[in-house]
């Protein structure tokens, strides 16, 4: 079974994934690599993943590449956390290396394009908010001339 591993620590500036993967050379054909780039700019997030083949060659790799200097950064390398249902393709990465299960926050849902979904559920406090005290002489006026052309 192949183990991802999670890649911090890069610079956020344009790096190819070939580049990356010539630091990992010496661990043969038997890696591969993933740059998590930024969709807009291109440059780099600040993390990648690496993917194994085992157990043992993961060990191996964090012990081995876990502090080198790549790009004049000391990578942070360290097993990934498995992929969370519910949550965005760029969320999913953004938190797999840097969020440890203990503390993370419970899972809301979320829209096809990662925005949140409205609840359901009908608030009590409602009534109980203020409006902008800079607005509330307007906001008053409007709800009279509403009230008004109700009636």
């Amino acid at each position: 079974m192949s183990v991802r591993l999670y890649v911090g620590n890069l610079p956020k500036e344009p790096i190819e994934r070939d580049a990356l993967a010539a630091m990992f050379a010496e661990a043969g054909d038997q890696v591969s690599t993933k740059v998590i780039k930024d969709r807009k700019t291109g440059k780099c997030r600040g993390f990648a993943f690496v993917t194994v083949p085992t157990d043992e060659v993961a060990d191996e790799f964090i012990e081995k590449y876990n502090g080198q200097s790549f790009m004049d950064s000391s990578l942070k390398i360290e097993k990934a956390l498995p992929r969370s249902k519910g949550k965005t393709k760029e969320d999913q990465a953004a938190t797999e290396g840097t969020t440890s299960p203990t503390t993370a926050s419970p899972k809301r849902k979320t829209t096809k394009r990662g925005g949140k979904k409205p609840s359901n559920k009908t608030t009590q406090q409602s009534d109980s908010i203020q409006p902008d005290p800079r607005w509330a002489d307007e906001l008053a006026k409007l709800k009279e001339m509403l009230a008004a052309a109700n009636n």
